[in-house]
């Protein structure tokens, strides 16, 4: 399946992501691990010393955008894995075994595999904190603890993601103009929508990604109902940080949350881009839970 509707999309997605990277404001490396899948690119931050933290970003966008106000605090503190998921509009490339059949959790084995790492702290943003918890349900070994951002329990009386998704990106994102780029962003994010909006590169990136990525290539991850045993085994290693504004939460989100009893920090008037409206409160509240 391709992940870019044309080359020139991929090219001016691929372009700008490289110019987002340049504002992380820290030391990088960027590499590809081969698994079953294609490739995964990795980008490479912080000591070899520190803890090691692997990041999961969310559904249409990519680890250059997701992390880009939160990368250089944190790679002070921890060893940094961000992950481009397969499949996503980043820089991994998906073979042809990238099909129906494919396992998010045979997928971030080789991924840690390949990186040589047995167990780490986790965090996730959005499909990237469902991630973080379904790995955390199958592997519970391999996770030391995590930080699920921007994202929900996946369980209770679930009605799909699609809904949602309908109901917080259309009509905008059929018709990504300049002028419904910017309504969209401002409809999803809380008053602090700013720091998005003010950045010109972010704001470019975003456009291209909506303009140039074909959702149907996230099609093959698939988002699975936690049963309530299941959340009760996950309950004691994930925090969940949520914005009260974040359109998600007030579809159901919040609601999961709190009636499952999940260990949860609602922050007020602050949207789905929660790690990029708060970075300064999410980046201390990451450091101290996991440190």
């Amino acid at each position: 399946m391709k992940v870019y509707k044309s080359e020139e999309g991929k090219e001016k997605i691929l372009q700008s992501y490289d110019k987002l990277l340049l504002q992380w404001g820290c030391d990088k490396s960027e590499y590809d691990i081969e698994t079953i899948y294609g490739s995964t690119h990795v980008i490479e931050c912080g000591d070899k010393n520190l803890p090691t933290l692997v990041l999961f970003h969310g559904v249409g966008d990519d680890s250059a955008l997701m992390w880009i106000y939160n990368a250089a605090f944190l790679s002070k503190h921890f060893h940094i894995f961000a992950i481009d998921t397969i499949g996503g509009p980043g820089k991994s490339i998906p073979n042809e075994n990238y099909n129906k059949d494919f396992d998010d959790i045979l997928w971030i084995d080789q991924v840690l595999d390949g990186l040589k790492i047995e167990k780490a702290f986790f965090a996730g943003v959005s499909n990237g904190g469902y991630l973080l918890q379904y790995y955390t349900l199958k592997r519970p070994q391999r996770v030391i603890k995590g930080i699920s951002i921007a994202s929900a329990v996946p369980a209770g009386k679930r009605k799909g993601l699609i809904p949602p998704l309908f109901k917080i990106f259309l009509p905008e994102a059929l018709f990504p103009s300049d002028k419904n780029v910017l309504k969209l962003m401002k409809k999803i994010c809380g008053k602090n929508c700013n720091v998005f909006t003010d950045n010109p590169d972010i704001m470019f990136h975003w456009k291209s990604l909506l303009q140039g990525f074909n959702n149907m290539a996230m099609s093959f991850h698939k988002v699975r109902v936690f049963t309530d045993s299941e959340v009760d085994s996950i309950r004691e290693k994930i925090l969940y940080l949520a914005g009260e504004e974040d359109p998600f939460q007030k579809l159901g989100g919040k609601e999961a949350l709190l009636s499952y009893h999940m260990n949860t920090v609602f922050y007020p008037d602050a949207g789905h881009g929660l790690n990029h409206e708060l970075a300064e409160e999410i980046n201390q509240k990451i450091l101290e839970e996991l440190k």
